[in-house]
């Protein structure tokens, strides 16, 4: 019995997996998945597994609540992946994942004569935390492009205002001529709600509140308060540039001053065994070659 075991593990997956992709090919011809004309491409893995998350978000999306849904689509918002896919959409790629490392968990352990409910369970959870970490990876990405280019801007409006334009126009021209990045694509957002009819104040808080960036929402709280009490914008403005300067260089010395601690695990793991073992070959060989 124990030797038929793996024959049967791999049988039955092997029968799933026919399963869901007869499944899915149905699926693909009877459902049409979302439009993505006017989505971002996804990346290549993901693209891969699309038809897999398209399924499942489809037949079991629905079980999923309100306030759950809600709350994985302000993560993407902050992530700045909310067109690459809808909340649904992630929660599947979770699910997928999870399957596709433990499938790939079960031939492994199959293939060493090895079964273990515990491993299986580690690849899945493991599996279903790859898109979250990868979510994350992305907020901080887009976090730091964000506080990088952000004094940049900062003086663009500040140059702006100060030479007689208006606080929409100075984003206009900000928006014109400041550097690539994704914080340029937030004020391009900004210059269209104002254009739509939204207030100056109404949009940046806005941006402000689909960022959630303590350095934007100071910037946004600063510009309000200005406004609000007709005070004057550009040295408001200017003010937080220099402000968010000295902010970026703390944050560097505390990067700088936090590289020691942090070279405190690879010395002791890789390059003091290494030395002790190249130190102390000779003498080890040495000393059995006099006994």
């Amino acid at each position: 019995m124990s030797d038929s075991l793996p024959m049967l593990i791999i049988t039955t997956a092997l029968l799933c997996i026919a399963t869901t992709a007869l499944a899915i090919n149905s699926f693909r011809k009877t459902v049409r998945g979302p439009d993505r004309t006017y989505m971002d491409p996804l990346s290549g893995p993901t693209r891969v597994v699309w038809p897999l998350v398209l399924f499942v978000s489809y037949y079991f999306g629905r079980w999923l609540t309100v306030e759950y849904l809600e709350k994985i689509q302000r993560k993407l918002v902050h992530a700045g992946l909310n067109y690459n896919m809808g909340a649904e959409q992630f929660v599947s790629l979770r699910v997928v994942t999870a399957a596709l490392f433990a499938a790939a968990a079960a031939s492994a352990l199959s293939m060493l004569d090895i079964f273990s409910l515990f491993w299986l369970m580690l690849a899945a959870s493991f599996g279903g935390m790859v898109p979250l970490l990868k979510l994350k990876e992305a907020r901080r990405k887009r976090e730091r492009s964000i506080v990088k280019t952000l004094p940049t801007y900062l003086d663009f409006i500040t140059m702006a205002v100060e030479a007689g334009l208006s606080l929409p126009g100075a984003l206009i021209q900000a928006t014109a001529n400041g550097p690539e990045g994704l914080f340029r694509l937030e004020l391009e957002k900004v210059n269209r709600d104002i254009k739509a009819g939204a207030g100056r104040v109404e949009a940046l808080e806005s941006m402000a509140n689909r960022l959630e960036m303590r350095e934007v929402t100071s910037v946004v709280s600063a510009i309000a308060q200005a406004e609000r009490s007709g005070g004057s914008v550009g040295a408001t403005l200017r003010v937080q540039a220099e402000q968010q300067r000295i902010d970026r260089f703390q944050r560097a010395e505390k990067q700088a001053m936090e590289a020691p601690v942090k070279l405190i695990f690879p010395l002791v793991a890789f390059i003091f065994p290494t030395t002790f073992i190249v130190l102390g070959f000779p003498i080890v060989m040495k000393l059995l070659h006099d006994v």
